[in-house]
């Protein structure tokens, strides 16, 4: 067996499954915007870092510099430590995990594929797993190239990400109209979420060095 069908054959180290509801509520996803506002008033207080600073520009003008968000300074040391002691803090890998699946709640309550509001720590009905890496077996000096690597990957999501947006507004019409979400699209729009999730876990995550499938499955 070649090395390629071999690791077709392994479970990718993120993945990711949404239970598909058979019925889903009308008056809640006609307002989902508004009922969602308080999680993602919790999500963007635990993923900003929480500093700002205030400058005048050239032109006078007074601008506002934001520190990055949690995830993303993480991610920079998570980085680091394997570039020059190739260890993986489990700690950092068990938050980020939680903030993975926190936000995939999220999306998934804005994408109209759930009704449960999105709780901070119950696994509900979306299901996200990430593999701890063993550091040992990551290349060291990858974490420096991988976001280049992945630009391919970032191009083809804007495309998928315009065509699930189109299809979030078609399916909350449809819900509107028979309380069910078009399968075909409901499993497009995880499988969009999917592909994003395998490329976080290659270039920001930093948990494997086997290059994302182009694959919505």
């Amino acid at each position: 067996m070649s090395s390629t069908a071999s690791q077709q054959a392994v479970p990718y180290p993120a993945r990711v499954t949404v239970d598909y509801p058979e019925r889903l509520d009308r008056l809640t996803t006609l307002l989902r915007i508004f009922w969602a506002i308080p999680i993602l008033i919790i999500i963007s207080l635990v993923t900003s870092s929480g500093s700002a600073t205030w400058s005048t520009n050239e032109q006078g003008q007074r601008v506002r510099d934001a520190g990055g968000s949690i995830a993303y300074t993480i991610g920079v040391a998570t980085a680091l430590m394997i570039l020059f002691r190739q260890r993986y803090p489990r700690w950092w890998f068990d938050f980020r995990l939680g903030l993975e699946r926190f936000g995939f709640r999220v999306g998934s309550y804005l994408a109209l594929l759930r009704d449960e509001y999105p709780s901070t720590e119950d696994e509900q009905a979306v299901h996200l797993e990430l593999d701890y890496p063993d550091a040992r077996q990551l290349n060291r000096w990858l974490p420096l190239v991988k976001w280049l690597l992945a630009l391919p990957h970032y191009i083809v999501l804007l495309v998928l990400a315009v065509f699930a947006l189109v299809a979030v507004v078609v399916a909350w019409f449809a819900i509107l109209i028979t309380g069910r979400y078009p399968r075909g699209l409901f499993d497009f729009v995880v499988g969009v979420g999917r592909w994003a999730l395998r490329v976080d876990a290659y270039a920001l995550l930093l948990i494997t060095d086997r290059y994302p499938p182009f694959s919505l499955e």
